[in-house]
């Protein structure tokens, strides 16, 4: 069992991040008898898995749905591990094709000089594109 400042040291997190998973259900620590938060050395291993889907661009929503698949009290194995990654991995690649779509467009764009989806005669002429609602239609929507 780990104390929440062990914790802390072994992930890289601070006290309060480790609160604030907590609070969001990502890990589940038992309580000593004098009311002090003890975590599974397992622990360590969803912390991390958090940091990097973090980095991945999942949102705590998701994370919490890829944890729920894990199982509680011990360390999850390589095939836990693998079924969250293929998981995910289609979250992933669809963000990685909203990025390279985005980077085309942009380039496109921003190549023409007038920064104006509202008066662009090549991406949007008489703003046909305002129709869809606000913003970045052309760029945000396949």
């Amino acid at each position: 069992m780990l104390s929440i400042g062990d914790l802390a040291a072994r992930t890289g997190l601070s006290v309060s991040a480790i609160r604030f998973y907590e609070g969001k259900g990502l890990v589940h620590p038992l309580r000593s008898s004098g009311g002090q938060r003890r975590f599974l050395r397992s622990d360590i291993r969803r912390l991390s898995f958090v940091l990097i889907a973090q980095q991945l661009g999942l949102s705590i929503g998701e994370i919490e749905t890829q944890l729920a698949k894990l199982p509680e009290g011990r360390a999850p194995t390589q095939r836990d591990w693998t079924r969250i990654s293929n998981a995910i991995r289609g979250t992933i690649d669809a963000r990685i094709a909203e990025l390279e779509r985005t980077r085309r467009r942009l380039d496109g764009c921003i190549g023409c000089g007038c920064l104006s989806l509202k008066k662009c005669q090549l991406y949007n002429p008489e703003d046909r594109a305002g129709i869809r609602g606000p913003g970045p239609r052309l760029l945000l929507e396949d």
